[in-house]
């Protein structure tokens, strides 16, 4: 199949996923298209098989906002008659899966039909698509889509409790292609986060509200006290200032590592002993699964799809959100105890390969065919 893929080409967990996918599919023999407004930041490979194309915004001075959406348009339809491209799939529902849809329309005019697959990540449902402001257009983009998944049962639910959705939704989680989670590293050089003594806590993310990172840096804190440990803040976003002001205040800024957006997060998760993800909401937890992919237990809220990837007692603990006692307890449980931590970090590790990509890219290869099987031609 020629298949062309619309995301998000940044270090969020929809790019990565959708980047990963593409690249999975392509070693299946089917010709991807990546067509988004910069090159995804985990694409790492083109070929005869893997190819990227710009989507570029001509600067309008009528215009306060430049119209995305309309040049996402124009260039899926060019990519589509150049290439061939027999199918899109598209990762949010707003703007790509808009954009899709009005290119799908452009395209019916002149006697080509495109289905369209949907992927639904979170964010577009939980945060963006349930303002009433977007409400319409989100609905309406769900329901244009030939097919519809969701990363989560969790996502389904509430994508079905939000909107009035008239499109069946698959649940197909997001994945771990476990090629790229090596456990150990030749060059590995933990003493260079942490001494030898120390416990190594990590937390990744896009550093938004959401995500709660004052929580990350309490629940390191009542860590500190009981155990000898550094914290890895991985990542850039708004709260971030915010965190390393909190670190000074608590007088464990020397403990603490703020890294940035980083290309080296599996080695950073190679080295870890314990993973934070004490969020409001998460529609599915991809962070959560890298980090167990790596043998590492996690520490997380107990909202949205994590309970559907971090088992409670097995894999790490689940706690309500800003339950920050539960968490520091049920943390340092774990790591004060190194035969216990080792039972848990085996048994993320095999929690995890229920999300392998070989597993799930078959799934997805089976809506595509369905899809083109059953979506209504001109």
């Amino acid at each position: 199949m020629k298949i062309g893929i619309v995301c998000y080409p940044t270090f969020g967990g929809s790019g990565v996923v959708a980047t990963e996918l593409g690249l999975a599919l392509s070693k299946r023999g089917h010709e991807i298209h990546f067509i988004t407004y910069s090159q995804p930041v985990r694409l790492d490979l083109l070929g005869s098989n893997v190819h990227y194309h710009e989507v570029t915004v001509p600067e309008y001075p009528l215009f306060l906002y430049q119209p995305y959406e309309l040049a996402l348009s124009s260039k899926l339809v060019d990519m589509v008659k150049l290439h061939g491209i027999e199918i899109l799939h598209v990762h949010y529902a707003i703007p790509h899966a808009y954009a899709a849809y009005m290119a799908r329309e452009m395209l019916q005019e002149e006697g080509i039909y495109v289905p369209i697959v949907t992927t639904l990540h979170g964010t577009d449902i939980t945060l963006v698509g349930s303002h009433p402001f977007y409400k319409p257009a989100v609905t309406f983009s769900i329901n244009k889509s030939d097919a519809v998944t969701s990363v989560s049962k969790s996502l389904k639910d509430d994508t079905i409790r939000l909107f009035n959705i008239k499109k069946e939704i698959d649940v197909v989680p997001n994945f771990i292609d476990f090629s790229r989670h090596k456990t150990h590293f030749e060059d590995c050089q933990r003493w260079l986060l942490a001494e030898e003594s120390e416990k190594i806590i990590t937390h990744i993310s896009n550093f938004r509200k959401v995500k709660r990172i004052p929580d990350v840096i309490e629940i390191f804190y009542n860590i500190q006290k009981k155990i000898p440990a550094k914290l890895m803040m991985v990542g850039e976003g708004p709260e971030k200032a915010d965190a390393e002001r909190l670190c000074k205040k608590l007088g464990i800024a020397d403990k603490v590592v703020f890294f940035g957006n980083s290309h080296e997060i599996d080695k950073i998760l190679c080295f870890s002993d314990l993973f934070l993800l004490p969020s409001e909401t998460e529609s599915f937890g991809l962070a959560a699964l890298e980090a167990m992919a790596s043998g590492v237990p996690v520490i997380s809220s107990n909202t949205g799809g994590i309970p559907e990837v971090n088992i409670d007692g097995v894999s790490g603990y689940l706690s309500d959100v800003h339950d920050i006692d539960d968490m520091s307890k049920n943390a340092i449980y774990m790591l004060s105890d190194d035969e216990r931590l080792k039972t848990f970090k085996s048994n993320a590790r095999t929690e995890s390969a229920k999300f392998s990509i070989d597993k799930v890219v078959p799934q997805y290869e089976a809506i595509y065919q369905r899809t083109l099987t059953t979506c209504d031609y001109l």
